[in-house]
């Protein structure tokens, strides 16, 4: 089979499942993973033939998307921040909001100049997305990150030496930790938000593909996370030190709320570029 017939296999095998610019971006990937090609070259070798090796390797690929799995677990891979990622599905997918998040935070670094050494710490690192992005631009930073899950962590561990960053990862479970070993200037967090009750608002490449246990919370306690996180930052941060986090845009008004009742003195929520209420930054 040449490019072109699979191609027109592709498109139609999934047209009941996506969207026709969806399957041209999966198409794009595709074939740059498994052909070699960028699109332009794919497009002007139309006639060119496919192994019956790659073929096979081909149709199992368009019978998971068939499943909705998401494209970067099937590929292995995705772009954070410009860096690349190993993903699989004991990981989250990183968003494009939480690359927001890490550019929040490293410009305000950058207006904090005189700081020679800012010690960093990432809760629920993943596939180390977040502590990874500011390693690779904060070279002198001193950064640890924690997860409750071991298999994350060594996810993350491969994804800082792909991207030769320097991340001390630890497993770690936030809810039974009662005190921080170091103190930070900056602590980052994007923990687990999602209500159960909104499960019925998520997309089934999500739903059923990506780790649960990283996305959801119970309705009658919502803010379990921020309430632990938050009240571990302001004993392990230092004087002024910031506490950043990825929020729930319906949870926005009560975290705030939970921060200054912990006792941090100001609040500031941030939206995305999509005018969501998405972050959040604090000071002790």
């Amino acid at each position: 089979m040449n490019i072109i017939s699979f191609k027109t296999y592709f498109y139609k095998e999934l047209s009941e499942v996506y969207p026709e610019t969806e399957i041209s971006a999966f198409w794009t990937l595709i074939v740059e993973k498994y052909l070699g090609l960028d699109r332009l070259n794919a497009a002007l070798y139309p006639e060119k033939e496919i192994t019956n090796t790659v073929h096979i390797a081909l149709k199992k690929v368009v019978a998971r998307l068939q499943q909705n799995e998401p494209i970067q677990y099937i590929l292995g891979e995705t772009i954070f921040f410009g860096l690349p990622f190993y993903v699989n599905p004991t990981v989250l997918i990183p968003r494009p909001e939480t690359e927001e998040l890490v550019n929040w935070i490293l410009t305000d670094i950058e207006l904090a100049k005189e700081r020679k050494t800012t010690h960093i710490l990432d809760i629920g690192t993943g596939s180390g997305a977040i502590a990874i992005g500011l390693a690779a631009n904060l070279p002198s930073a001193l950064i640890d990150a924690i997860d409750i899950s071991a298999a994350a962590i060594q996810t993350a561990i491969k994804n800082a030496n792909l991207n030769k960053v320097q991340v001390s990862f630890m497993e770690q479970d936030i809810l039974s930790c009662d005190k921080l070993t170091k103190q930070y200037d900056v602590i980052v967090s994007n923990p687990p938000y999602v209500r159960n009750s909104e499960k019925k608002q998520m997309q089934a490449n999500v739903l059923n593909h990506e780790p649960q246990t990283a996305l959801y919370v119970t309705d009658k306690n919502p803010l379990l996370f921020y309430k632990k996180i938050g009240e571990l930052a302001y004993k392990n941060l230092l004087d002024n030190g910031l506490l950043y986090v990825e929020i729930n845009e319906f949870l926005a008004t009560e975290t705030a709320e939970l921060f200054e009742e912990i006792g941090f003195k100001t609040t500031e929520v941030k939206k995305d570029i999509f005018g969501r209420n998405r972050m959040i930054k604090t000071q002790k």
